[in-house]
């Protein structure tokens, strides 16, 4: 640092050489149009012939069109144009300060802020984080600008005055209440967009997708809207999901496992909530993506459905030491499937839609089997069975498997997250995997029970819940295939009597058709009830 030139002789000028002295500057001159003096070296458009004596120069103009023009003509000259920092200024190591800059005197400019080339920062002022103050503008002395924010180049902004951030346009967000989601989690200023993602039938689910270090948009976050007619109580949901989440992340580092990828990671809005309400009064909610995942809708492939067996045995294992019974009920009685029978018999008296006269064989059907709905309750209620922390809805599809290896990652969709049975759990697993067909399937000819899914689901099941569940527990679990199917196939007639308030449908038999695939499930698991038992003390 030998020699500055500076273009403009005034007062802001002499600012600058006060301050590049203190920097190390051995000489500093000027040039100027009109100002005279001993340093006074020149006219401004002398700036060319002076290259090869002062190769360091910066344009100290007050104005911020003519600082900006300055600035852009000594770089296109081949100018060391550097940036002018006070000493005693305090500049984050994380802001990038660009070409021809000046923080001034005891000015603040704060973590992952850019200030373009040309911009000044004057005297006391502040610049919060993660803010853009574009090129040729000038903060004024002691004003502020507060995160998030950006100021136009060549914008000035007033002594003293605060600066609020604005919220930019994000694509993809619809509605207000989606923005309003986006920004209450803090991602408003870089989400890139927002669109759609996942195939569930209760919340909204939207991929928010952020620049990574190299400027390429990537889903980082999964932000959901939660149907607060199904979950009436967001506050419980969201305090059994971190809790299970959170003690999952302890023993998942204990095994040495991936703490990134092997648990689902909630986020707290920035005021420090579990979720986010918005003006309609609904919530929302946020996790982190997990990449390189994948999400099966059906079973493609048998290794999938053995994956997914030892995935959910192991979620039991990993959570056979905590408290259930601490756990809130979300949804009452969600598996009580003598409430659940109950709750159909109301619907089919009360026919709201007229419906029932559309499906009298499939309500008989479900009449006639009033005793079985309470074989696993029964024993509950007498402590044969024990109360467990249990998912609650183990389709295939909430499981995700590493894109590479195609084994099982990671139990996702927490909401149903409530003290249960093992044997619910496990029956839902081959309600939905041991079928030959999708759930809503029209043609019954390709819904089938297929017994050799349900071995290799056992197999890989009880590999990993083995040592966790008590005997009377492995004893329960064909009754919990085959009264998990009952209960779903309930549930979705029920629903259909009933309006479809509760699952979302893309027609209006759409709930009928689901009821169907499950009823013939249940019938051909009668038909082998005493094979599936056999196949389950093979493993034990």
């Amino acid at each position: 640092m030998e020699t500055l030139l500076i273009l403009g002789a005034g007062g802001f000028g002499q600012m600058v050489k006060e301050t590049a002295l203190q920097l190390g500057y051995k000489k500093v001159v000027f040039l100027d149009d009109a100002a005279k003096g001993e340093d006074v070296i020149g006219m401004c458009c002398d700036y060319m012939l002076l290259h090869s004596e002062y190769p360091v120069a910066v344009a100290a103009f007050g104005n911020n069109r003519t600082r900006l023009q300055w600035t852009d003509k000594l770089i296109e000259e081949g100018y060391e144009v550097p940036a002018i920092i006070h000493p005693s200024a305090i500049v984050s190591p994380s802001a990038v300060i660009e070409q021809g800059c000046f923080i001034m005197q005891r000015a603040v400019v704060n973590t992952h802020t850019r200030i373009e080339r040309a911009a000044l920062i004057n005297s006391g002022a502040v610049v919060d984080h993660d803010s853009v103050v574009c090129a040729g503008a000038h903060v004024c002395l002691g004003s502020i600008v507060k995160a998030n924010c950006t100021i136009e180049s060549g914008r000035k902004v007033e002594a003293g005055e605060v600066i609020f951030s604005t919220r930019r346009k994000i694509e993809g967000a619809d509605s207000r209440c989606l923005e309003d989601a986006v920004y209450a989690f803090g991602f408003g200023p870089q989400c890139s967009y927002v669109k759609p993602f996942g195939e569930g039938h209760i919340n909204e689910t939207y991929a928010v997708y952020m620049p990574d270090p190299d400027g390429t948009d990537v889903p980082l976050y999964v932000l959901q809207r939660v149907n607060i007619n199904v979950f009436k109580n967001p506050a419980q949901v969201m305090e059994n999901i971190f809790g299970v989440t959170e003690y999952l992340r302890d023993v998942i580092r204990k095994e040495g496992g991936d703490l990134d990828r092997e648990t689902l990671s909630y986020i707290k809005t920035k005021s420090g909530d579990t979720y986010f309400e918005d003006d309609q009064g609904q919530p929302w909610r946020c996790l982190h993506y997990v990449p390189n995942s994948v999400c099966y809708q059906q079973v493609e492939r048998p290794e999938q459905f053995y994956q997914s067996a030892r995935s959910f045995g192991h979620f039991l294992m990993q959570l056979g030491d905590y408290p259930a019974e601490s756990l809130y009920e979300t949804i009452p009685k969600f598996h009580d499937t003598v409430k659940r029978f109950h709750d159909f018999e109301a619907a089919v008296r009360k026919d709201v839609k007229n419906r029932a006269r559309l499906c009298r064989p499939e309500i008989e059907f479900v009449l006639s089997r009033e005793k079985d709905c309470g074989v696993l309750m029964e024993q509950l209620q007498k402590g044969v069975l024990p109360l467990r922390v249990t998912h609650n809805d183990t389709k295939l599809n909430n499981i995700l498997f590493d894109g590479d290896t195609g084994k099982g990652l990671c139990i996702i969709d927490l909401d149903t997250i409530m003290p249960g049975l093992a044997a619910n759990d496990f029956g839902d697993s081959i309600r939905f995997g041991a079928s030959t067909a999708e759930e809503d399937e029209p043609d019954l000819d390709k819904v089938h029970f297929d017994i050799h899914l349900y071995e290799l689901y056992v197999k890989g099941y009880l590999e990993m819940a083995n040592n966790v569940l008590t005997p009377e527990e492995t004893k329960s679990l064909p009754w919990g295939a085959r009264l998990m199917t009952l209960e779903c196939g309930m549930r979705f007639l029920a629903d259909f009597l009933q309006g479809d308030v509760y699952f979302k449908t893309a027609y209006p038999e759409h709930n009928l058709v689901r009821a169907r695939t499950q009823f013939r499930l249940v019938k051909e698991m009668e038909e082998q009830f005493e094979e599936m038992y056999e196949i389950l003390k093979k493993y034990r």
